[in-house]
């Protein structure tokens, strides 16, 4: 799964493909993002025909529901079972984004507890992570909820040493077809979410210090000694 993650880049650094990305909201160094909390989203809008930016709720929250708190068991949804789940299945169909980050945490149990690490990209820099979103009406009936999820899939062997699951990480080439909210090919788009490379990602031990998701600073990223 993918319950904590980083973005500590700012800016407009992740977006150099994306020309026509609009509605740029800013975007702060942040070291330990914990689920319900508003974070980054990328998604398309085909009215506009230009790539959005916004902040949306970590957690889906699909229309029918109505208490806020179900968002917290959706931090995730299985990639395997994405166009099956009533939770994910429209939302897959019509609501793709992608969410940015620069690393996220795992914990691996040991004989002392368990020791958190860091995974990140081995050449640094920002990786984007598959997402669906929604929005909710019946919460709130003053104000529309938006939220959003992190797909994940099968660990690939260097992260399954510590997890059996992490987040899908779209390719260059495969972004803008899994934005595309035309795209109905669900078979296809299936497909692209897959393990992750062997040589993308690296793994540092980190202190406890993140274990605490009020810990939102460098000291989080800082490799254990």
């Amino acid at each position: 799964m993918c319950g904590r993650f980083t973005l500590r880049t700012s800016g407009q650094l992740f977006f150099p493909e994306m020309p026509l990305l609009e509605n740029q909201v800013p975007v702060l160094p942040r070291f330990n993002i914990a689920p319900t909390q508003e974070i980054t989203c990328i998604y398309s809008d085909p009215r506009a025909r230009m790539t959005r930016q916004a902040n949306y709720r970590w957690g889906l929250i699909p229309p029918w529901a109505k208490d806020l708190g179900i968002g917290s068991r959706m931090i995730n949804a299985r990639s395997e079972t994405l166009d099956s789940k009533p939770s994910f299945k429209q939302a897959f169909r019509t609501r793709r984004c992608l969410i940015p980050m620069d690393g996220y945490y795992e914990w691996l149990q040991t004989q002392d507890g368990k020791q958190p690490f860091l995974i990140e990209p081995a050449l640094g820099g920002v990786q984007f992570m598959a997402g669906l979103w929604e929005e909710n009406r019946r919460v709130d009936s003053d104000q529309t909820i938006r939220s959003c999820t992190i797909i994940t899939t099968s660990a690939n062997a260097k992260t399954s040493y510590v997890h059996h699951r992490m987040p899908v990480f779209l390719q260059d080439s495969d972004r803008m077809a899994w934005l595309d909210p035309l795209d109905h090919d669900l078979g296809k788009l299936k497909e692209l979410l897959k393990p992750a490379a062997e040589d993308l990602l690296r793994l540092t031990r980190v202190s406890s210090h993140v274990n605490n998701p009020r810990n939102d600073d460098s000291k989080c990223v800082l490799p254990l000694e």
